[in-house]
């Protein structure tokens, strides 16, 4: 594993738009070592259909609450995947004459969402794919625990072209069923919010200190936060206004207690805010 100390903090980017990923022409961002992204997952208004929180209290006899046949946002219902893929095909680096070298993908989706990301996929030179899933050691399906076997797990892809991604695995193996590692003190500011610590663990194996890494669903702005810490440069793009004002908080927030920055925010970027 690479010694991510040391880079200096203060030379590196942590910059987070309140704008869609198609318009990031404008921003001139570097292209990127690895895109992570945790994608609408089209369910409309049945986000909450095996949740409790679809119940007064979590109890039906209590009748529906306020969350019962609502979105997790508004754009839940109407991702298109073929858009995202060609951005995200044109932000990867290039495909480098070195082995080891190469850039990847990691796309969080639903599971019946594989089957379109890989073919999708393809069409944009992004031929080979790796599955993975992350086991948690709960269920969000509380409401069918006695009726059915409810699932654990949340599922991704890693998405790269010919030659295998940049891997640092610090001479271990590492098994595509990943624990869900949570973080004990983070608030909940997204209803599909990925906690730091899966996030760090992801980009540590895939790139270097100093490396791009772009989220173009930032959401509450995980990736960022991990990206950071680790010493790499950071993109995301987040369209809704309130998710994207709760996750500036929450990067400003960690820069206070030391946990990110050497140096302060510096200015705001277009509908962006950038930190160097």
């Amino acid at each position: 594993m690479h010694n991510d100390s040391r880079i200096p903090q203060r030379k590196l980017k942590c910059s987070l738009f309140n704008d869609h990923f198609q318009n990031s022409k404008r921003y001139a961002i570097q292209k990127a070592q690895l895109i992570i992204a945790d994608i609408p997952y089209n369910l409309a208004k049945n986000a909450y259909a095996s949740s409790p929180e679809w119940w007064i209290d979590g109890d039906n006899k209590n009748g529906e609450s306020k969350l019962a046949n609502k979105e997790f946002f508004d754009t839940d219902k109407d991702f298109r995947i073929p858009e995202f893929l060609h951005f995200c095909s044109k932000m990867l680096i290039p495909e480098p004459k070195e082995v080891g070298k190469a850039p990847c993908m990691i796309v969080f989706c639903a599971f019946d969402q594989q089957w379109e990301l890989i073919e999708e996929a393809k069409k944009h030179g992004l031929n080979n794919y790796i599955n993975l899933v992350f086991v948690k050691n709960s269920s969000a399906q509380v409401l069918k625990a006695n009726m059915r076997i409810v699932g654990n797990c949340e599922y991704g892809i890693i998405l790269y072209r010919n030659k295998l991604p940049k891997f640092n695995n610090g001479g271990k193996m590492v098994f595509n069923a990943i624990p869900w590692e949570n973080d004990s003190v983070s608030e909940k500011l997204h209803p599909t919010q990925k906690p730091v610590r899966l996030m760090e663990k992801l980009i540590s194996i895939f790139t270097d200190a100093g490396d791009v890494v772009i989220d173009p669903c930032a959401g509450s702005a995980s990736t960022l936060v991990a990206a950071h810490r680790l010493g790499r440069v950071a993109y995301g793009f987040e369209i809704k206004k309130d998710f994207y004002r709760a996750a500036l908080a929450r990067i400003e927030a960690a820069q206070q207690q030391g946990d990110m920055f050497a140096q302060p925010a510096m200015k705001a970027v277009q509908t962006g805010m950038d930190f160097a």
